[in-house]
């Protein structure tokens, strides 16, 4: 794909899906060797790279890059570190109300484990349910036989470095708002 910070996206538009369009979208169709449209996230292995050298690697948009990579039961050690599953997986719904999907939470540690340094870059590593990844194995085996690769076991990755006062909630325009409002107490306003 080439350069992967240059979106082929028309002007203005900017690439932040929801976990929902991660799943739906790209990590689905890509399991059921589709074509994905735009054809923006790349495949990328890992596990070689540190976090911060993901620029030029996979798709940043902001802050956040994006890759596909294959499953892995393995630890995903890099060249600097380890990342580590935080324990917490949420399930990926459709609009519908439908599991599509887990997202589970990584962390990165400098160092090796166990006695590594935590740090603030995140990874949201996105899986397919297992009723969605038995259907798309199902239906690319059809006709496919030449390929013995299963496209069920991808993943696809959101990485990013938290802020050191993010407490990990987003705000809303409506929130900021009002949050702004309590401030009205401490302006003096002209008489």
């Amino acid at each position: 794909m080439g350069d992967h910070n240059n979106v082929n996206l028309p002007p203005g538009f900017r690439f932040y899906p929801t976990d929902e369009e991660l799943v739906v979208h790209f990590l689905h169709r890509k399991a059921s060797l589709l074509p994905c449209h735009p054809d923006v996230i790349p495949d990328l292995d890992l596990y070689p790279y540190d976090p911060w050298d993901l620029t030029g690697k996979a798709l940043e948009e902001g802050n956040q890059w994006y890759f596909f990579s294959r499953k892995t039961q393995n630890e995903r050690v890099t060249n600097n570190g380890y990342w580590k599953a935080m324990g917490i997986e949420e399930a990926v719904l459709s609009s519908s109300g439908r599991r599509v999907g887990t997202k589970k939470y990584l962390v990165f540690y400098l160092g090796e484990s166990p006695s590594g340094i935590k740090t603030n870059w995140i990874m949201h590593e996105y899986h397919l349910s297992d009723s969605a990844s038995s259907s798309s194995s199902r239906s690319s085996s059809k006709g496919r036989s030449t390929k013995k690769i299963d496209y069920s076991k991808w993943v696809v990755c959101r990485v990013y470095e938290r802020d050191e006062d993010d407490d990990g909630t987003e705000l809303s325009c409506l929130d900021e708002v009002f949050l702004s409002l309590d401030d009205l107490d401490e302006i003096s306003l002209p008489n």
